[in-house]
Parts: C-alpha cells; sequence; structure tokens
C-alpha cells in the first residue's frame, strides 16, 4: 500500500479528527495524489470491520449487525464523497482522469459488500426477526438495509452475482465518462465576436463579462461568449443578430453529440446494462426497479401522471406559440419561431405584455443581498442563523463559509458551504450536496456539513453580481434542499436529510421557490445594489403576473423531458438502434417547436445517464404537485407562519427517510396532497 504518512485524509482517520473547525474536510492540504492512497486503506479498514461483523459468534442484532456495518466505512464514505463532490464542483484534467481508477475500484468495493454471502445472512436473520424493541426508525434502517442488499445482487446465485459484478463495473466507468464529455464539450465551444454590431440588443453586463472572458483568453478588445448559463442564457434572449443566436443554440443543442466527445455509444452502453441489471435482479425493466423504492411505484403510474398533466399543458403551450408567432410577425413580417428565437421574443411579448423585462430586475437581485434574503427566510420560517466564519478551509476562493445555529438556543445547527460561480472546471447546473451528513459518526451524533454549487452571473469590473430572476429562484430552490440536510434530527446517517424518495426529495426545494414570486417574501431582501430602494410594488405585482407566462410551454419542456427519460429507461434497449432516432420518436408528442437535425438532448442530459435521475426526471413534475399544495398551507395561514413552519420542519424537513414520504406529508398537512394544487397555480386548470 502506498505511503500514508502525509495524506490528511488518511491522518484523520488515524487521530479520530480533522484539525479544523467542526473536523471539517481540509480541502487546503488535501492533493489529487492523495487519493487513491486513501481510497485504499479505507477500503482496508472497512474490510477489516465488515470481516469483524460477519465472524461476530454473537446472534446478529441490530446493533452488531445493522449498526455495526452502518459505521463500518467512515473514513471509505468521506473520501469517496469529497472525490466525487470535487469531481463535479473543482475538477482539473488530473483530477478527472483518476475516475478511470476509483470508479471501478468504488464498484468493486461496493459489490464485495453487497454480494458477501455471511453479511446477509446476518442482515436477513434481523430484518426476519423485527424485534419489537426497535424504534420506528431502527425499523425503517433494518427494511432499508435488507432491501438495499437484495437490490443489489444478495438473493442471486453465485453465477449471477459474478454477473452483477462486471456490469457494476462497466457502468462505474461509464457515468464519469459521460460526464467528463459534456465538461469537454462545454468547453471547447467559444463564440469571439469583433464587431460591437453584433452585441446590439444585449445588456451591459452582459457584454461586460463577455470583454472581461475575452481578456483572459488574450483576446482583449473582442467579447467572448460560451455555454455557461451565465455568457449563454442572456445571449439567447437578448441578441438581435438572429444568426449568431443561431450559432450558439446550436453549439449548446449539439453538446457531446457527433463531436470529439460523442456521447452516443457510451448512452447505448448505459441503457443496456442498465436493462441488463435490472431483468437479472427480477425487474423488467430499469425503471421498474427504480421506482419499486418510489412514491410513483410503476412506469405505468407514471405515464399516467404524465399524461394527465400533458393534456392541459399542451393545450396552453399551443396557445402560447401562436400567440409569440403572431407577435413576432407583427415586429417582422414573419411568423417563423425557431428554437434561437423562443427566448429572444419571448422576452419582448413578455415586456410588451407586462411592461417590464428580466434586466429591470437585476439590480434589485444583488448576490449578497440575496444571500442575505434566503438567510432571513430560514431565520423566519425555522428559527436558525447564518455567520460567516473564516477557518473552514475552501477548495476554491470562490467558496464561503457559514456556521448555522439555533436562534433562540445558540445549538449548533451545522456547517454550509456555499460555491456560486462557473468556471472551467465545474460542471453546468446547480445542486446541493454534503460533505457530511448528519447522524452517527465515531460512535457520536454528528451535525451535518452541506454546500450549494451554482453557476451564476459573475461580477464585473463596475458592477458586482446581478442575479436574473431564474438565478434567484434557483439559489432558493438549492437553499431548500440544503435546509433538508441542515435540519435533519435521526440518528442514522443513512436516513438522514436528502436520504429519501426520489421523487420526495424535490418538496423542500421547489417550495422554497415559491416566497420569491409573493411581494412578502421579496420584501425581505430585494434592495436596489446602488440606491438600496426596496423593489417597487408595481413590479412585484408584474412579477406576479408574469409567473404563469407560457406556463404551458415550460411545462410541456419539463414533460418532454420526463418523457425521453422514461423512453429511455422502459424500452428494450435491444430495439434502440440509432440515439437520435429513438430521442425523436419518444419526444414527439411533448414537442412544442421543430426538432434541429444536428441536436440532440440525450447526449448531454446528465440528469439521468451520470445523474442519479435515470427513471426519476418526473420526480420534478411529482413534486410540484407536492409544493404547490404545501406552499397554499402557508398563503392560507402566513408566508412566515412559524406553526405552519414548524409542522413542516417537524414532519419533513427533520425527519429525513425514517417514515413512508406520504406518511410525514400527511402529518404536516393532515391529508394527502391535492393534485390539482399545481394545475390550479399554473393556470391550467379547467385547459
Amino acid at each position: 500500500m502506498a505511503q500514508t504518512s502525509a495524506n490528511p485524509l488518511i491522518e484523520s482517520f488515524k487521530n479520530k479528527t480533522f484539525s479544523t473547525r467542526d473536523e471539517a474536510i481540509p480541502f487546503d492540504v488535501i492533493k489529487t495524489e492523495h487519493y487513491l492512497p486513501a481510497l485504499d486503506f479505507s477500503i482496508e479498514k472497512a474490510r477489516e470491520q465488515i470481516q469483524a461483523l460477519v465472524n461476530n459468534p454473537a446472534a446478529p442484532t441490530f446493533e452488531n449487525t445493522i449498526v455495526a456495518l452502518e459505521t463500518s466505512s467512515e473514513l471509505y464514505d468521506t473520501v469517496t464523497t469529497v472525490y466525487f463532490n470535487l469531481f463535479g464542483s473543482e475538477a482539473d484534467e488530473k483530477l478527472q482522469a483518476l475516475a478511470a481508477e476509483i470508479s471501478p475500484k468504488v464498484a468493486s468495493f461496493s459489490s464485495e459488500i453487497m454480494l458477501n454471502d455471511k453479511l446477509f445472512e446476518r442482515i436477513k436473520a434481523v430484518h426476519n426477526s423485527q424485534s419489537t424493541a426497535l424504534t420506528a426508525e431502527q425499523k425503517m434502517l433494518v427494511d432499508k438495509v435488507y432491501k438495499n442488499f437484495a437490490r443489489n445482487g444478495a438473493l442471486l446465485s453465485a453465477t449471477d452475482k459474478d454477473k452483477l459484478r462486471q456490469i457494476d463495473q462497466e457502468l462505474s466507468v461509464l457515468s464519469p465518462k459521460f460526464s467528463e464529455n459534456v465538461l469537454k464539450a462545454t468547453n471547447a465551444y467559444e463564440l469571439v465576436i469583433d464587431n460591437k454590431a453584433d452585441l446590439v440588443g444585449l445588456p451591459e453586463s452582459t457584454i461586460e463579462a463577455a470583454a472581461m472572458d475575452a481578456e483572459k483568453k488574450d483576446k482583449k478588445g473582442k467579447w467572448l461568449f460560451n455555454l455557461q448559463a451565465p455568457s449563454y442564457v442572456p445571449f439567447l434572449q437578448y441578441a438581435q443578430n438572429r444568426e449568431l443566436r443561431k450559432k450558439l443554440w446550436l453549439a449548446y443543442g449539439s453538446r457531446a453529440f457527433k463531436d470529439s466527445f460523442d456521447n452516443q455509444e457510451v448512452i447505448l452502453t448505459l441503457v443496456r446494462l442498465r436493462s441488463e441489471r435490472a431483468k437479472l435482479l427480477g425487474f423488467k425493466t430499469h425503471a421498474d426497479f427504480v421506482l419499486n423504492e418510489r412514491m410513483a411505484q410503476t412506469p405505468e403510474q407514471v405515464a399516467a401522471f404524465l399524461t394527465k398533466l400533458i393534456q392541459p399543458s399542451k393545450k396552453a403551450a399551443e396557445k402560447e406559440i401562436a400567440e409569440l408567432k403572431s407577435f413576432k410577425k407583427s415586429l417582422d413580417g414573419n411568423e417563423e419561431v425557431m428554437p434561437w428565437d423562443f427566448g429572444y421574443y419571448s422576452e419582448k411579448l413578455k415586456e410588451k405584455k407586462y411592461k417590464f423585462n428580466d434586466e429591470e430586475l437585476r439590480p434589485y437581485f444583488k448576490l449578497e443581498n440575496v444571500v442575505e434574503g434566503v438567510f432571513e427566510h430560514a431565520r423566519r420560517l425555522y428559527g436558525i442563523t447564518f455567520r460567516e466564519v473564516f477557518d473552514v478551509p475552501k477548495y476554491h476562493p470562490d467558496v464561503r463559509t457559514f456556521e448555522v445555529r439555533e436562534e433562540r438556543t445558540g445549538n449548533y445547527v451545522g456547517l454550509f458551504y456555499t460555491d456560486f460561480f462557473p468556471r472551467e472546471t465545474k460542471r453546468g447546473g446547480a445542486w446541493m450536496t454534503v460533505y457530511r451528513e448528519q447522524g452517527l459518526v465515531n460512535g457520536q451524533v454528528r451535525r451535518p456539513h452541506v454546500s450549494i454549487v451554482c453557476n451564476f452571473t459573475k461580477p464585473t469590473a463596475s458592477k458586482p453580481s446581478l442575479l436574473t430572476f431564474s438565478e434567484v429562484e434557483t439559489l432558493f430552490h438549492e437553499f431548500g434542499h440544503a435546509l433538508h440536510g441542515l435540519l435533519s434530527q435521526v440518528t442514522y446517517r443513512s436516513l438522514a436529510g436528502t436520504n429519501v424518495y426520489w421523487d420526495f426529495v424535490e418538496l423542500p426545494s421547489q417550495i422554497m421557490e415559491n416566497w420569491v414570486k409573493e411581494k412578502e417574501g421579496l420584501d425581505v431582501f430585494a434592495r436596489h445594489y446602488q440606491t438600496n430602494k426596496p423593489i417597487p410594488a408595481e413590479l412585484v405585482e408584474k412579477i406576479k403576473k408574469a409567473s404563469q407566462f407560457q406556463a404551458g410551454y415550460a411545462s410541456m419542456r419539463q414533460l418532454s423531458f420526463s418523457s425521453l427519460d422514461m423512453a429511455w429507461h422502459t424500452t428494450d434497449p435491444s430495439q434502440i438502434k440509432d440515439v437520435d432516432s429513438f430521442e425523436n420518436k419518444a419526444t414527439e408528442a411533448t414537442r412544442i417547436l421543430p426538432k434541429i437535425i444536428g441536436t440532440n438532448m440525450s447526449c448531454s442530459f446528465s440528469h439521468i445517464f451520470p445523474g442519479g435521475y435515470s427513471a426519476g426526471y418526473y420526480s420534478y413534475k411529482w413534486a410540484e404537485v407536492l409544493d404547490a399544495d404545501a406552499f397554499e398551507y402557508f398563503k392560507e395561514k402566513g408566508l412566515f407562519n412559524r406553526e405552519v413552519a414548524d409542522l413542516f420542519r417537524n414532519n419533513i424537513l427533520s425527519r429525513g427517510g425514517t417514515e413512508h414520504p406520504m406518511a410525514l406529508y400527511k402529518k404536516f398537512r393532515g391529508r394527502e396532497p391535492d393534485p390539482n394544487a399545481l394545475l390550479r397555480r399554473e393556470g391550467l386548470l379547467g385547459l
């Protein structure tokens, strides 16, 4: 085994602590070369503990089997958590390349545990005895561990276990490869403009940011646009030059498709292996396998759910597109609306209908103010406070760290990291993650370390980071996930925070978005960055009126992604011959704008191929029903009503996966969710 003396990850295990605030990850001293030795060391230590568990002569009990397994891999969990988190948020080529070695080792060790016959016999003995002395949470943990083993091959024959090991090894390499291809394809494209006339229509802040990006690439005096959201989105929304909009849109839509980073073969292999794995485990399709552990339960139930939403959404979307075509014709005599036209003309139509545009909102959404605002929402709703601390190591200078405490008692809640700006070492999008789950660590129930990672508009030489309204919603969304992690109050890490059914996990995040569409919520933080004046009431009213603008189209877009995901994971892979033609057929019923040859969504669909949303993208719409219904309760009692907030905290945010999600929801709401709540909110009811 490699030298371990200078490895901070290994030393932390030997010392039983990191020498940092609340044992925070020592990012400042961890280097790329530390990961493999630390992984090997952590696997060896976990093996020793699992072997001791298996060889224990005492009869299997909850403590000597289930808890012993739960706590057997604490260092291994830390090493893999840090590596894979940084793979998404701060990965140079060396760190990316390491995935080819780390992922197979992780898959192999996982298979080794899950297919350990003697270990499973002990788990099964505890599961079958179901001691009445166990608490509800302990019973849930026993069930979860047993199902996890069964769903990962514990009940298979020796021959089939070998097949499963091989499949898992292959899958472990393909997922990071997909992500790496998307990141490289995104970074490979640059649109360099040297004619100022081509910038007409673009906001001053976007032009300034493009000039800064060009200068960084030794193209001073020019303007550089790329495929990262803060650059790409405003260009499509405001640039008057249609040909350049088309060029940028085509580049974005063809990432990792028929280029140097083509993901087509990766996709075909992934879906084939997922299907083989599901069949080996006794399921008809990968979707059947996934949904067996979801609120929706079956592909048929998901299909029925999506169909119910498609009808009113499509009817509204068709009206919206007709309106947009008519509007476009009134401006330039041509009603053709192509995908690269949609954002541009939609913004102009919204401006005409509601007398404002997104750029008018930016001055009221200075990033620092929005962050303070979301913290204040958490204080008013849940009585917790955030204080920036500067003695917690960071993996990048952009990262900020906060200590979270209960306002009333001063009790420690956890550590919170934020990482808001795009860079070439970071994948696109926004997400919440953890560096330490709340729960049992080193024999004590510990508080969590939670992070949110986004790709927001960066500050320029003359302006601070001024967010779009959509970026404000994103920040509140990810903060909702963070609250789910921070406010967890369970005993066992594998049931903590966001370790819930994936069609329930978006409820805490999506409900937070509702507050930024209400005057009472915006008044908390929306102040002009220069004058400090609050956002005008008339502008807030326009935001509210515009909240249903093109709701049908937005819904159809999400339903298209959901339909594509389910198609990939319910279809027999042997029937799929071509990625693009399959995608065309799968999205035909939900397509509103023309399909453009040479572009493909699947090849950069990171949620479902490397991400955890395979056969689960519908979860966003499913959780929208929950969050619409839940927020109606807040609107009825008061946006910052502590009684309702306590119900939400005590029955949803703090409980993690300790009970079935529907049972938790009913404890909060007093009933099951009203399925029409979402249609009411979107103005689609009765269409």
